[in-house]
């Protein structure tokens, strides 16, 4: 199985702006950007979205029967959606900062949680058997999935470059996960 992980492309939001599972608008150059993504997947693919609009928007144009599971969400950071990095109390962000695998922003998720209900996904999935699947997706997802698949630790999740409107290509063949490529634009 080929599988083709896609970081949604840029969002309209201004700089250090802090909004995992907030729905924010994408960039003007959503259909330039979209365009380039297109031309690097396969035709017919099996196309699993997060259920964002930032996602969705990509996942239709790649296929008009995407499934959107809420296993795709970006991380949940609580009370700190939708604020600005530098409004959030400095002394709170620098312990998050330095504990982001097991400590949660107030009423959020840590990267542990996340990491949970993606690998629940990635289990599923790994027991279908499309000959080719693309998952549009977040930073945060692509991160876990990468760190299960090379069995890294969820602090060096954050070594990997996940920019906007990447693609990161995986193959699943008897029982191995092989890299193709990651981060490309």
């Amino acid at each position: 199985m080929e599988i083709y992980l896609i970081r949604h492309t840029q969002t309209a939001t201004q700089k250090g702006l802090c909004y995992g599972q907030t729905d924010v608008e994408l960039a003007e150059s959503f259909f330039d950007d979209a365009r380039e993504i297109l031309k690097k997947l396969p035709a017919n693919s099996l196309v699993f979205s997060s259920p964002l609009s930032r996602c969705t928007r990509l996942a239709q144009l790649i296929s008009d029967d995407a499934i959107f599971d809420n296993r795709l969400l970006e991380m949940n950071f609580g009370d700190w959606e939708n604020m600005p990095f530098a409004e959030i109390e400095a002394e709170k962000l620098q312990q998050w900062t330095e504990n982001f695998v097991s400590l949660a922003p107030p009423k959020g998720e840590s990267f542990s949680q996340l990491y949970l209900r993606v690998e629940s996904f990635w289990l599923d999935l790994l027991k279908l058997e499309n000959q080719q699947v693309v998952i549009v997706t977040h930073a945060g997802v692509i991160r876990a999935i990468l760190a299960k698949v090379l069995n890294l630790s969820l602090e060096k999740a954050f070594a990997f470059s996940v920019d906007f409107g990447s693609v990161h290509k995986l193959r699943y063949e008897n029982h191995y996960i092989y890299i193709d490529f990651l981060n490309s634009r």
